[in-house]
C-alpha cells in the first residue's frame, strides 16, 4: 500500500492533500503532532471524511516528529482521538503496554509499533523485528541508510524475515530511496509518501504511483536503475520508466545512490538487477566487474552502461553515439574541423573519442593540468588550462562537460572570459538547467546551440534498447527537468 503522510496544520489543509492525492494512495496517515491546537480536538472525526483507512500517529520529536509535550498528555490526546475509525494507531516500540493499547485490539484497530534510529542500520534489526511481531502487532521499522551495505541489509529481510507477513520497513535519507520504491521487494506492508517531504527521502504520491508504479511491482518485475553520488537529481527515470510503460514491459528504473561499486554489484546479484546506467564518479569504477565490453567502452575507458548478459555483466557506451549524433552532419561537410572541450572528467573521455574518431582536432582544457595533459595523449589531442580559455577563440564547437553550471550552482560558467564569436556551435552537457550561463552567452552572441537534456534522451534511448531489446517508443514525451 503507498500511504499519504499528512503534513497540513489543520483538518481542512488535510482533507485537501487526500484529494488532490486519492488516485495515487491506499492510505492516509494522520499526525496529531503536526496538527494545531483546534484540530487536534477534532481529529477524531477525520476518518469519516475520507474513504480509505486512516494511520493515527503522534511522533515525539526523538522519533523526529514535533510533538514536544509531556508523555502522558501525549497518550491522553491520543486516546481522546482514537475514539474515532482510525485503522491504525502507531506507537513507539518503548511505550508500555497500557489499557488503551487493550480497548484498541478489542475495537479492532491494529497497532503498528514503530522503531527509529536516525544513526544508522541497528545490529540487531532482524531481532527487533521478530520480537515486535510475536506480540501479534506490526512491527515498523525506520532507520538511516549511510551506505550500500545498510540497503542489502533491508533488501535481504524478505528472505530472512520471510515468517513475518505483515511488516514495515523504511530506509531513509537519500541512499534509502531505492527501499521506498522497491517496498514490496524487502516485504514491507507499506510506503510512506507525501507532498512535502517531513522524512529524508522521502517521495511525492504522484512520482511513486505514475513514475515509478511501486504498488505494481511483484516478483517479476524486472529492476534496472542508475548508479552515481549524487544522483536523485538524474533525468533517468523519467526516460526509462515511461518507456517500459509505453511498450507494457514489467520493469522498473530506480536511482542508487552508490558509496561503493564493490557493494552495489552484491545488491545486484540480490535482487536480480537486469541492468543499469553509470554516471559520475561511477563510469571507470565498474570496468573491473565486468565480463564483457564493447570498443567504444575499452578504447574510451568509461563506460555508461551495463546489462545482465548470462553469467556476466556486459559494459557499453551511449555516451559517445548520444552525443555525436546531432553533429555528424556538420562534420562530415567540414563546418566543424576543430574542437574545444572543456573538462577532463569521464564525460569528456567520450567526446574527445568521438570526436578523434571522426577526424576532429581537439584541445583539452581542464583546471588539473595533469588529467588534460593525460586524456590528451591518450586520444592524440592537445591540452591547457582552464584559465587559457580565451587562446582558442575561433574554434568550430565548443563542448563543455563539467558539471559546473548544474543546479543549484545555475550561475556557474566553466569559462567566463571565453568570448563567443556567434560561429561556434555551442554544447553543453549540463541539462538543469535547459539554458545553462555558458549557453546563455553563447546564444547571445548567435551561436547554435546544443542542450544536454537532447543528448540525455539520445543516449537514454539507446540505453533503453540495450536493457529492453526494443526501440524506444516514439510517441514518448522527452522529461520535463526544469
Amino acid at each position: 500500500m503507498i500511504c499519504l503522510v499528512l503534513t497540513g496544520k489543520t483538518i481542512e489543509e488535510n482533507l485537501e492533500q487526500y484529494l488532490r492525492n486519492r488516485q495515487y494512495i491506499s492510505l492516509v496517515e494522520l499526525r496529531l503532532d503536526l496538527l494545531d491546537a483546534d484540530s487536534q480536538q477534532r481529529a477524531f472525526s477525520f476518518p469519516d471524511l475520507v474513504e480509505v483507512p486512516v494511520i493515527l500517529t503522534c511522533r515525539r520529536k526523538s522519533d523526529g516528529g514535533a510533538c514536544d509535550i509531556s508523555e502522558r498528555q501525549r497518550m491522553t490526546l491520543m486516546e481522546q482521538v482514537v475514539k474515532g475509525g482510525f485503522a491504525y494507531v502507531d506507537l513507539e516500540d518503548d511505550v508500555k503496554k497500557t489499557t488503551f493499547e487493550h480497548n484498541l485490539v478489542e475495537r479492532g484497530v491494529r497497532i503498528i509499533r514503530s522503531f527509529h534510529d536516525f544513526n544508522g542500520v541497528p545490529a540487531d534489526i532482524y531481532l527487533k523485528i521478530s520480537k515486535i511481531a510475536a506480540k501479534h502487532e506490526i512491527p515498523k521499522i525506520a532507520v538511516a541508510i549511510n551506505s550500500m551495505l545498510d540497503l542489502l541489509t533491508l533488501f535481504r529481510m524478505e528472505q530472512e524475515l520471510a515468517s513475518i507477513p505483515e511488516k514495515i520497513i523504511v530506509g531513509m535519507g537519500d541512499m534509502g530511496v531505492p527501499s521506498r520504491i522497491l517496498y514490496k521487494r524487502i516485504g514491507s506492508l507499506i510506503t510512506y509518501c507525501s507532498e512535502n517531504s517531513i522524512a529524508p527521502g522521502q517521495i511525492t504520491p504522484k512520482t511513486m504511483k505514475e513514475l515509478y508504479r511501486a504498488d505494481t511491482i511483484d516478483a517479476n518485475t524486472h529492476i534496472y536503475g542508475v548508479i552515481g553520488n549524487p544522483v536523485l537529481h538524474s533525468a533517468s527515470p523519467q526516460i526509462q520508466n515511461p518507456g517500459f510503460q509505453a511498450i507494457h514491459f514489467n520493469a522498473v528504473y530506480v536511482p542508487f545512490q552508490v558509496d561503493s561499486v564493490r557493494s552495489f554489484f552484491i545488491l545486484a546479484e540480490t535482487l536480480k538487477i537486469s541492468g543499469f546506467s553509470v554516471t559520475v564518479p561511477h563510469k571507470q569504477s565498474v570496468l573491473p566487474y565486468l565480463g564483457k565490453t564493447t570498443r567504444e567502452v575499452r578504447q574510451i575507458g568509461s563506460c555508461n552502461t551495463v546489462v545482465r548478459a548470462k553469467n556476466l555483466w556486459m559494459g557499453t557506451n551511449t555516451d559517445y553515439y548520444g552525443f555525436i549524433e546531432p553533429l555528424i552532419h556538420e562534420i562530415d561537410t567540414r563546418i566543424i574541423q576543430t574542437a574545444l572541450v572543456v573538462g577532463a572528467g569521464g564525460a569528456s573521455r567520450a567526446v574527445v573519442w568521438a570526436l578523434r574518431n571522426h577526424g576532429c582536432k581537439v584541445t583539452i582544457i581542464n583546471r588539473d593540468i595533469e588529467r588534460a595533459r593525460k586524456l590528451a595523449l591518450e586520444t592524440m589531442s592537445s591540452f591547457d588550462a582552464l584559465d587559457h580559455a580565451n587562446r582558442y577563440e575561433g574554434v568550430d564547437l565548443v563542448v563543455q562537460t563539467t558539471s559546473v553550471g548544474m543546479v543549484p550552482d545555475s550561475e556557474g560558467d566553466p569559462i567566463p572570459d571565453f568570448h563567443f564569436s556567434g560561429k561556434e556551435i555551442a554544447y553543453d552537457l549540463v541539462y538543469k538547467p535547459h539554458l545553462t550561463r555558458f549557453l546563455s552567452r553563447a546564444q547571445a552572441a548567435g551561436c547554435r546551440l546544443q542542450f544536454g537534456i537532447d543528448m540525455l534522451v539520445r543516449q537514454g534511448k539507446l540505453q533503453f534498447e540495450s536493457f529492453t531489446g526494443y526501440h524506444y517508443p516514439k510517441r514518448q514525451d522527452p522529461p520535463i527537468v526544469d
